[in-house]
C-alpha cells in the first residue's frame, strides 16, 4: 500500500482532472484492489471519511469510505482525545466499484460537508436523505442496499466526484468563489 497525493482545487492541473467524468472498470481484479488499498491508506492519512479514485488521479469509478462507528451520525464524543488505538478500533472500510444510485428519496437532508480536495473549507449542502445504491464490493460481488444519514451524504458526495462534480458546485456562485479563494489562500500560506 502507498499513500498517494490528493488532488486539490488550488492547482489548475488538478482541477482539470477533478472535473472529468470517471470511467467504469471492467471488474474487480488485483489492480483495482491495490488502488482501493492505496486510496484507503491515503484517506486515513489525510484524514478523511471518503475518497474517490479521481481525487488521487485515477479516472476509475471507484470509491472508498470509512465512517467507523459514525454511521449513526450523532453518537460521537467530540471532546474525546483521539488516539491511534481508538481510530483503529473504529475502522470499518467500505469499497464501492462502479456505484450507481437506483433511487433517491424526496425527503432532503442538509449536512455541513468538507472535502480532501477542497482543504479547510466546509459548507452546508442539501441532498436526498436516503438513497438506494448498487455497486461491486472488494470481492467483486454485487451489493444493493439503502443508505441514510451520514452514509447517504458521503456516498452521494463521493459519487459526485465520479461525475466531475465537487460539493462546492452545489453552492451559490458567491459561496463557491469564497471557497476557492479560501483554499488558494490556505495553499499560499502553507507554501
Amino acid at each position: 500500500m502507498a499513500i498517494r497525493r490528493i488532488l486539490t482545487i488550488d492547482n489548475a492541473a488538478d482541477l482539470a482532472i477533478l472535473k472529468q467524468v470517471s470511467q467504469p472498470v471492467a471488474g474487480v481484479d488485483d489492480a483495482v484492489r491495490a488502488l482501493m488499498d492505496d486510496m484507503l491508506e491515503t484517506m486515513y492519512a489525510a484524514p478523511g471519511i471518503g475518497l474517490a479514485a479521481v481525487q488521487v488521479g485515477a479516472l476509475d469509478r471507484v470509491i472508498v469510505m470509512d465512517l467507523g462507528d459514525r454511521e449513526g451520525a450523532g453518537d460521537l464524543d467530540e471532546d474525546a482525545e483521539p488516539t491511534e488505538e481508538a481510530a483503529l478500533a473504529r475502522r470499518n472500510p467500505r469499497h464501492f466499484v462502479n456505484p450507481e444510485i437506483l433511487w433517491a428519496s424526496d425527503e432532503m437532508f442538509t449536512y455541513e460537508e468538507g472535502c480532501l480536495s477542497i482543504p479547510e473549507y466546509f459548507d452546508a449542502v442539501e441532498r436526498p436523505a436516503r438513497v438506494r445504491i448498487k455497486y461491486l464490493n472488494y470481492a467483486g460481488q454485487t451489493v444493493e442496499e439503502e443508505a441514510e444519514g451520514l452514509y447517504a451524504v458521503c456516498i452521494q458526495h463521493e459519487m459526485d466526484h465520479l461525475n466531475g462534480v465537487l460539493f462546492i458546485d452545489h453552492l451559490s456562485r458567491l459561496r463557491r468563489e469564497r471557497a476557492v479563494a479560501k483554499v488558494k489562500k490556505h495553499a499560499r500560506m502553507a507554501a
